[in-house]
């Protein structure tokens, strides 16, 4: 996979990206990085990229143009014109965020994320470019830089071959619209709590069925809107 990022700030992402699950995808083969710094297509002396709102209001918005230059550019230096390409806008007003949405997106060749900024961005290139607009949660941040790579590792991780043990996505929270249930590991006593017997009894069916018992409980308690 190829995950193109056009950014004002492309220096945020290199310790992130080179580090950890991410930073070994890189040393596989598995997943390509490319930044675009939308400032270098902005106007005049200062490479400007916004400009204030039509209608009146506070705050700028990223300029049409300007985003169209800089995407031009990556679709310009794709080496095939038949790669499955989704442009991602990350945004405070785009839809939720959803692991679906994560395995959806491992599955492609090409992706190219646009990090929204300031009030956000001309309407005009969202309709015209952007295939879909995500949001990582109910507020606001700074930018999009945080949200795309939460979205990238979210992907990456997924990629077949990036982790050792490809079974452990099987189960994971949000799989099958539930939240994973606790886990434990060694020491069987601490400060007097100690490791459920189930698991350690050595009866696979019913510790699985106990698991998903544990899921449930959790799912209902901590997030019960997943099970409307």
């Amino acid at each position: 996979m190829k995950i193109s990022i056009i950014t004002l700030f492309p220096e945020m992402f290199s310790p992130i990206l080179n580090t950890s699950i991410l930073g070994r995808a890189q040393k596989k083969g598995k997943v390509t990085f490319e930044f675009i710094n939308l400032r270098e297509f902005g106007e005049g002396r200062h490479q400007v990229v916004d400009g204030r709102p039509y209608g009146g209001g506070a705050g700028m918005v990223l300029r049409a143009d300007i985003l169209a230059r800089a995407l031009n550019k990556v679709h310009s230096h794709t080496s095939s014109g038949n790669s499955d390409v989704k442009v991602i806008l990350t945004s405070a007003s785009g839809k939720p965020y959803k692991q679906a949405d994560a395995r959806r997106l491992s599955k492609l060749d090409h992706i190219i994320f646009i990090c929204g900024h300031y009030e956000g961005v001309d309407q005009r290139f969202i309709d015209q470019y952007v295939s879909e607009e995500y949001s990582i949660g109910d507020f606001v941040l700074t930018g999009g830089e945080i949200p795309a790579m939460i979205i990238t590792d979210s992907i990456v991780r997924l990629i077949p071959g990036v982790l050792e043990k490809e079974d452990a996505t099987i189960n994971e929270s949000f799989t099958e619209n539930v939240l994973e249930g606790p886990q434990y590991t060694r020491p069987d006593d601490f400060e007097g709590l100690k490791v459920p017997e189930i698991l350690v009894s050595g009866h696979h069916k019913k510790i699985e069925g106990w698991r998903k018992d544990q899921s449930l409980k959790k799912t209902k308690k901590v997030r019960p809107d997943l099970l409307k």
